[in-house]
């Protein structure tokens, strides 16, 4: 077990638990992860936490990051993906349970704050976070701070409206660009137009590149699956409905950084998750779309790039909220300062019962 000073970090999510012990500098000590179980999740984290921190000197802090929405101010979460999780003290939780100062922030913002710290957002005064995945979250880091406001939930740029007479979106509201740009959504979209992921089907179907059963079903006409990937692949191969859906969803995408950067100056945005992986079929159509929607010069400069960090980003930006926690807060990689943490860390007594069947 890692002898140097650590902070344990912890990335919850719909699909895994993830941890890690991770030094000053940024390094990886030792890492764990689980299924998100669909019961009893805490239990599941707490067995994580437990191979983790087992043996050898203890974590100075905790940071978590978690699907939200939350409540920054009582330390809940009530991620849309955990459904036994409502209200759910996970902060206050996890502090009862290490005896440390835990922190807490939704894991957009843990992305964002990760890529900031070590990644593709590094020295950016203004910086815009997006996970474009399943759903689309953000966050932001401003002067080096993350900037989650008063309930926790700023950055929630996936449910922007972008079309005022857009689609209905699952969040209740109308046009949010999540409906447009997220992974199923733009396959469902490509679907509807007769998009099926079988590249012998659309080279011999019809000129409009059509396939020719239209009906969506995996294995009707090939073996791999109707998902962004696949889309992604065809859209790379010139397949036209599958470059209009990436089209479309990166108009979508431009609207909400072209709004963003416009209300706060966002300098960079950082773009990552399963998506982000098509590469140029993304982000060439999305810096075309920026450039022909935004209108102020400082609007239209707004760099867009790449996550560097992948999977690794959402760890990285718990640490530093952990870090953030103690007297030594690290700034960049190698260097430490003194900073106001994002919020007040938690060590307090156990809660009251939380309102999860665990």
């Amino acid at each position: 077990m890692p002898t140097t000073p650590h902070v344990l970090a912890i990335d919850i999510g719909g699909t895994k638990l993830a941890g890690a012990l991770v030094d000053a500098d940024g390094e990886i000590l030792a890492s764990a992860q689980r299924p998100t179980p669909p019961a009893d999740v805490f239990g599941a984290l707490a067995s994580l936490i437990a191979e983790l921190t087992g043996s050898g000197p203890p974590p100075v802090a905790v940071g978590i990051g978690c699907a939200g929405p939350l409540d920054l101010a009582a330390g809940t979460v009530s991620p849309v993906n955990i459904g036994t999780w409502r209200g759910f003290p996970v902060r206050d939780e996890v502090a009862a349970l290490t005896g440390l100062p835990t922190t807490l922030a939704g894991d957009a913002q843990c992305f964002a704050l990760g890529e900031h710290w070590l990644g593709a957002g590094q020295g950016s005064e203004a910086l815009l976070g997006v996970v474009v995945s399943t759903g689309i979250g953000g966050g932001l880091v401003m002067g080096g701070v993350p900037l989650l406001g008063p309930t926790g939930n700023a950055g929630h740029v996936g449910h922007m409206t972008v079309e005022v007479a857009g689609e209905p979106c699952d969040c209740g509201g109308r046009g949010c660009v999540e409906r447009y740009a997220s992974g199923p959504h733009l396959t469902r979209w490509a679907v509807e137009q007769g998009w099926h992921p079988d590249a012998r089907a659309w080279q011999a179907g019809s000129a409009d590149g059509r396939a020719g059963s239209g009906d969506g079903r995996a294995g009707a006409l090939g073996t791999r699956a109707v998902d962004a990937r696949s889309l992604a692949e065809d859209a790379a191969a010139g397949h036209p409905v599958a470059v209009a859906a990436f089209e479309r969803g990166a108009r979508a995408l431009a609207a909400m950084v072209v709004s963003t950067t416009a209300v706060v100056d966002v300098r960079k945005v950082v773009i990552g998750g399963g998506v982000a992986n098509a590469g140029e079929v993304l982000f060439a159509p999305l810096r075309r779309a920026v450039d022909d929607l935004g209108g102020l010069a400082f609007v239209k400069s707004v760099e867009i790039t790449r996550s560097t960090l992948g999977v690794r980003a959402g760890l990285a930006g718990a640490a530093r909220l952990a870090w953030s926690a103690t007297a030594a807060q690290p700034t960049a990689k190698g260097a430490q300062a003194t900073a106001t943490a994002a919020q007040p860390a938690v060590t307090g007594a156990r809660p009251t019962a939380p309102r999860d069947a665990r």
